[in-house]
C-alpha cells in the first residue's frame, strides 16, 4: 500500500491503523500473521528520521514488489512498540536494537533481522535558557531531562551518558515528553532543561533558536566518542519464535529493506525527502532535508550487524540497567544476518 503523500501524518497514521484492522480482521495473535503476505510492523515514531527506512521501503514500493502487503503502524516511543510486538498485536518492530538485550534477560526471545543502522542517531539538545549550567553529561545532576518515554532508548542512553560521567541515575529527573512537537514544547515552556531527541525535532529545535546540540550520535564517531563504540540503534526485530517458523516472509522483509538502503546510499538527502510524505517535513521541505542529511550517517548500507556493535550494546545497558548487571546476556541470539547475507 503507498499512501499518498499530502495526507497528514496524522491520518495516515490513522489509514494505516484502519488498514491493518480492515486487511487482517481486526486482531488476532501474530502467530496467525504473515497469512496471505499480511505482515503488521510497529515503528517506535514513523516520522522520526531514525526509522526513515521504513517508510521510505513502503513509498518506493519495494514491499509489493516481494510480494508482501506490510502495514506500517506507529507509537511515539520505542517501548511502546516492543510492548505491541510481545502482546502479539504486530509481527516485527521498527525499532532500536538494545531492547533484544533486554528483553532476553526478561524472558522474551527476540531477535533483529535487518540492522539498519549502526549509530544511534541520538543527540542529546539543551535550551538556550540553561546552556549556561548545562554543558556536559556531568551536569545532568539536578535537571529535567527529557525523552520519548520511560524504559524507552532515550532513557536508556540517557542514563548512560549520566553514569559515565559520575551522574548517579537517581540525581536527575526523566522525563517523558515524546518527540515533535511535545518536545519542542517541553523545551519552551522550561519543563525541561534538555533531552535526547532525533531528527527532524532537531533541527526544528535549532532553527527556531530553542536550544543547541550538547551531544551528536548521529554519526558513527559521535557514537564512538559518546559511547565508545558503534551503536547498533534502529533495526527491524522480531520474535525469534516467528522468524524460524515464517523464513519466507522474512526473507522478502529483508530483500526490501536492504534494497532501500543501498538506494538511500546512492541518492542525495533532497532525492530521499521528496520520496517521503510531504507532512513529515514539517519545519518545512528544506529543514527535513537537512535532517536527513545529518542524519544520514548512522544507516548501514547493507543491513548488516556491525562486528562489535553488540558488545559495546551490551557494555551500555550493564553500566545502570540493574536488570542486565549481573545477567547473562547471549549475544548471538538478539541477532542474525542469515537474511541481509542473502539479500546481496
Amino acid at each position: 500500500m503507498r499512501t499518498p503523500v499530502k495526507i497528514s501524518a496524522a491520518a495516515a497514521a490513522a489509514m494505516l491503523a484502519l488498514t491493518s484492522l480492515t486487511a487482517c480482521g481486526g486482531g488476532g495473535s501474530a502467530a496467525a500473521g504473515g497469512k496471505n503476505g499480511k505482515i503488521k510492523i510497529m515503528v517506535g515514531g514513523l516520522d522520526k528520521v531514525i526509522y526513515l527506512p521504513a517508510r521510505l521501503t513502503q513509498q518506493l514500493g519495494y514491499f509489493e514488489d516481494e510480494g508482501i502487503h506490510v502495514t506500517l503502524l506507529t507509537e511515539p516511543a520505542g517501548v511502546q512498540a516492543t510492548t505491541s510486538l510481545v502482546s502479539g498485536d504486530v509481527q516485527g518492530v521498527v525499532g532500536f536494537y538494545d531492547h533484544t538485550l533486554d528483553l532476553q534477560v526478561k524472558g522474551k526471545q527476540v531477535e533483529s533481522v535487518v540492522q539498519l543502522a549502526h549509530a544511534p542517531g541520538e543527540v542529546e539538545v539543551v535550551s538556550n535558557k540553561a546552556a549556561g549550567e548545562l554543558t556536559s553529561a556531568k551536569d545532568f545532576k539536578g535537571k529535567k531531562l527529557g525523552v520519548t518515554g520511560l524504559g524507552s532508548s532515550t532513557d536508556f542512553l540517557t542514563k548512560y551518558l549520566a553514569v559515565k560521567n559520575g551522574v548517579q541515575t537517581d540525581e536527575f529527573t526523566p522525563v517523558a515528553v515524546g518527540a515533535g512537537q511535545t518536545f519542542i514544547s517541553a523545551i519552551q515552556q522550561g519543563s525541561i532543561q534538555g533531552g535526547m531527541t532525533t531528527d527532524p525535532t532537531v533541527a526544528q529545535i535549532v532553527d527556531k533558536k530553542l536550544g543547541k546540540v550538547l551531544i551528536d550520535m548521529r554519526t558513527p564517531e559521535g557514537s564512538k566518542q559518546a559511547l565508545g563504540g558503534p551503536y547498533p540503534s534502529s533495526s527491524l526485530y522480531m520474535n525469534t519464535d516467528w522468524v524460524n517458523s515464517h523464513k519466507k516472509e522474512v526473507q522478502k522483509l529483508a530483500n526490501a529493506l536492504v534494497k532501500t538502503l543501498k538506494w538511500m546510499s546512492t541518492h542525495t538527502a533532497e532525492q530521499i525527502a521528496a520520496k517521503m510524505p510531504s507532512d513529515y517535513a514539517q519545519g518545512g521541505k528544506e529543514l527535513y532535508a537537512q535532517a536527513i542529511k545529518d542524519t544520514l550517517p548512522m544507516f548501514t548500507k547493507d543491513g548488516v550487524m556491525p562486528a562489535d556493535g553488540p558488545a559495546t550494546v551490551e557494555r551500555v545497558l550493564k553500566a545502570f540497567n540493574p536488570n542486565l548487571k549481573n545477567a547473562t546476556v547471549d549475544l548471538k541470539k538478539t541477532y542474525t544476518t542469515e537474511f541481509v547475507k542473502k539479500s546481496g
